[in-house]
């Protein structure tokens, strides 16, 4: 996850929109993370669940990475509220499908991973096999039209 992160991390730029759906543990903030080591930004990168948003500025110059958890917000007014810089910044929305205004283009990225493994609830985290994921990366709009790199 942190490695597709890093890859997509270095090819967005201020303006851009990424909303990420999946489980608790799927590894969404994990992907953040690969994003802001992309991007180039202050970390560290963690999930913004207390804070609802985290704002990293550049340390090369770019445009900075706000982290987003839309999960306890009502709707697009109260993230409104928070008078995030979305222009200027790469904006990335934990849950944010449905709560998120969208704008012209965005990138909507899913994360699914397996649940409800009872063999393996008993075990040390250190001793768990990696899970598997499935990353579905839809672009949307006139940013996207050639492809998503990644």
């Amino acid at each position: 996850m942190h490695a597709l992160g890093v890859a997509l991390g270095e090819a967005l730029r201020a303006g851009d929109l990424v909303l990420l759906t999946g489980p608790l543990g799927a590894g969404k903030t994990t992907l953040t993370r690969g994003l802001g080591e992309g991007l180039g930004v202050r970390g560290p990168v963690q999930s913004p669940t207390f804070v609802i948003a985290r704002t990293h500025p550049s340390l090369v110059g770019g445009a900075p990475l706000v982290h987003v958890d839309a999960y306890r917000l009502a709707g697009a007014d109260e993230l409104d509220d928070l008078d995030l810089d979305f222009e200027n910044s790469v904006v990335v929305a934990e849950w944010g499908a449905g709560v998120v205004e969208t704008p012209e283009s965005w990138l909507e990225i899913v994360i699914e991973r397996p649940v409800g493994d009872a063999a393996l609830e008993d075990l040390d985290p250190a001793e768990a096999p990696v899970e598997s994921r499935t990353v579905t990366i839809s672009g949307f709009g006139p940013r996207w039209a050639e492809g998503v790199p990644a």
